[in-house]
């Protein structure tokens, strides 16, 4: 049974005539008759029953038409719900990314990608790059915002270079500023030795960076407060409990209460990549916003 068998058979069914039903559906009338009794074949029963201008459908015909309806309109949406795909008027992008860059990088080019792709459902997932790359390989993901090196290099991601972003130390107004007060613009690593560092989870990118910086210039650091995500640890500084090294973005986009002293040259800097999976292409609207966040 061919789709186009039916589609010939609903046009006689409708007009109860070969040569209009031909015409509607721009075929040679032959043509058509001859499907229609193909398909009578097919099925082992006559569904039309035909006299000189008069044709009229058999039972088997009648029981056809509400189902070769069906199938034709259920082939209709799947045509129209393909093409708003394509043209991005519908679909979803799933997106992970690490909460730095939700709070950082996200929000303006979330808000571009939404106000020209308003019908494209945004999925974000929040994690590091170690969970955001397992996320990616099993397919659960269309693209990820990762820190490079990743923690486990794997060759079935491709990864683009996004931005190199400063590291900043952010404290509270009300105590003292890092690495002994003073007018003092910038700070050095060396100089957190013997500050309270207010510190991300395990698993968080900056508290591994952090950590590993602070080791190469030969001490531990010191925690005031650890475990929390980036809102909680902004919220710690702002109460004094200690100051955090943080991305220059967040910092920039986290209001009034905080402090930021920039890093002596050559401070700190983090590098972060769009990654998706090689063997297989993202949707559409993903390389859409992969290319937006390319741009930006």
């Amino acid at each position: 049974m061919q789709f186009q068998q039916l589609q010939y058979f609903v046009a006689v069914a409708e007009t109860r005539h070969f040569t209009r039903a031909a015409d509607l559906v721009h075929v040679a009338q032959p043509s058509l008759s001859q499907q229609i009794k193909a398909l009578e074949r097919e099925l082992g029963a006559d569904l039309f029953q035909r006299a000189r201008g008069n044709i009229t459908l058999t039972d088997a015909g009648e029981a056809l038409l509400p189902l070769a309806r069906r199938i034709l309109a259920d082939a209709d949406t799947a045509r129209q719900e393909v093409q708003e795909l394509a043209q991005l008027r519908s679909g979803r992008v799933r997106l992970g990314a690490t909460p730095s860059l939700c709070t950082g990088l996200l929000p303006d080019v979330l808000r571009a990608f939404h106000d020209r792709y308003p019908g494209i459902r945004l999925l974000i997932e929040e994690g590091g790059s170690h969970d955001l790359v397992r996320e990616l390989a099993r397919g659960a993901l269309d693209l990820a915002l990762v820190v490079l090196p990743l923690p486990t290099p794997s060759p079935a991601l491709t990864t683009v270079e996004l931005l190199r972003e400063d590291l900043v130390v952010v404290s509270s107004p009300d105590a003292p500023a890092p690495g002994g007060g003073g007018s003092r613009r910038t700070v050095r690593v060396a100089d957190l030795e013997g500050e309270r560092l207010v510190m991300f989870r395990h698993g968080y990118d900056l508290r591994e960076l952090t950590v590993a910086a602070c080791r190469a210039e030969g001490f531990e650091p010191d925690f005031a407060v650890e475990g929390g995500e980036m809102d909680a640890v902004l919220g710690f500084v702002r109460a004094g409990l200690g100051v955090a090294v943080v991305p220059r973005m967040v910092a920039a986009r986290s209001g009034s209460g905080l402090r930021v002293t920039p890093l002596t040259r050559p401070g700190l800097e983090r590098t972060i990549a769009l990654a998706h999976r090689s063997d297989v292409a993202p949707p559409r609207a993903a390389r859409e916003l992969q290319r937006m966040l390319l741009e930006r």
